[in-house]
């Protein structure tokens, strides 16, 4: 089964509006900006698409981590953009994904010269789900004006929220650095040319697959990883600036792919908080397949209360193989990242 790494987090979004819906022509006015929310029933819940996140994440590697972005490609007269495409040269394509619908001049048995599909896609090896409320919450309206310019005021609204938000994450550590050359939907990463690039920069050819030496793949599973405290990015940042970095985190490495973390989060009295039964559930269940500790981080001022009970599991985990390692958020991510190479071949 594959080695990931699961990650659950919490945003604390106080008075946010961190990616909004455009404006709605059933309003009353013309510039009225709705934030993005999910129903469920007669409950709204605010959320933050997984797509933003992912924004978010790319571009944070690239101002902390200095990643070597992948150029996009704007196709001309279609409404359809591509990356380079080539993981080897491109951090980002190899941990985030890419399909590239391309095509080739060649010739065939009788010189006829005609149009080869060389279409490539990679499956993300970072998967990430949206950032959900936990409490159902419906946005205040903002009411403003401008009124800087000469004649009558210019009015607007948008709608804002405070909540926390959750979030699950993996990061496939056998994937980060291997690619395919399968013709199989999401394995055919290669082609012809990059194989070639590849094997310049020192990946070594395996079967089907291409493998990029161990330095390289750790290096981008760490800063992957690395980059969570961080974070930063968000809509409506110059009126209600908001931290989206993690105020709570969970990490481990899972041998297999469930998400054994997606339900550690409940609203109680109207208040989000995180149940240290169903974590302690969890980590009872699929003791045979946690490869590490649990790491949990918290910042301090967020979520206090949760203080003594945490401390208590690590009490309760101090003599078994899997222990429960607390710290704050910045020192449980340093301390885990470490344990990275150790399940990458």
């Amino acid at each position: 089964m594959a080695k990931n790494v699961i990650g659950f987090m919490l945003v604390d979004a106080p008075h946010s509006a961190l990616n909004n819906a455009g404006t709605d022509t059933g309003e009353r006015t013309d510039n009225v900006v709705k934030v993005k929310s999910i129903r469920r029933g007669k409950d709204l819940y605010p959320y933050v698409s997984g797509q933003a996140v992912r924004y978010w994440w790319r571009d944070t590697l690239q101002s902390k981590f200095d990643w070597n972005m992948s150029p996009l490609e704007k196709v001309k007269g279609k409404n359809q953009v591509f990356t380079a495409a080539n993981p080897v040269e491109y951090e980002d394509d190899d941990v985030f994904g890419y399909m590239k619908a391309q095509k080739e001049k060649v010739k065939d048995d009788k010189g006829k010269e005609k149009n080869k599909d060389i279409t490539v896609t990679r499956i993300s090896p970072l998967k990430n789900s949206p950032l959900v409320s936990i409490i159902s919450h419906y946005p205040t309206e903002d009411f403003g004006f401008t009124a800087r310019h000469e004649g009558d005021p210019v009015l607007y609204e948008h709608e804002f929220y405070s909540t926390i938000l959750k979030g699950i994450f993996s990061l496939d550590l056998d994937s980060v650095g291997v690619f395919y050359a399968k013709e199989k939907t999401g394995y055919k990463n290669m082609y012809p040319d990059l194989e070639k690039i590849a094997g310049e920069k020192g990946a070594k050819k395996d079967g089907d697959k291409w493998i990029m030496p161990k330095e390289v793949r750790v290096k981008r599973a760490k800063e992957a990883i690395a980059v969570l405290p961080y974070l930063s990015g968000g809509a409506k940042q110059t009126p209600h600036l908001t931290d989206v970095s993690p105020k709570f985190l969970v990490l481990a490495v899972l041998d297999g792919g469930n998400h054994i973390f997606m339900n550690i989060a409940k609203e109680e009295n109207r208040e989000a908080t995180i149940s240290i039964d169903a974590l302690k559930e969890v980590i009872k269940d699929y003791s045979d397949c946690l490869l590490t500790d649990i790491y949990i981080g918290r910042r301090k001022g967020f979520m206090d209360e949760l203080d003594d009970k945490i401390n208590e599991l690590v009490e309760e985990y101090k003599d078994n193989e899997k222990k429960v390692i607390y710290k704050s958020i910045n020192e449980i991510v340093d301390d885990f990242v470490k344990k990275i190479p150790d399940f990458i071949d």
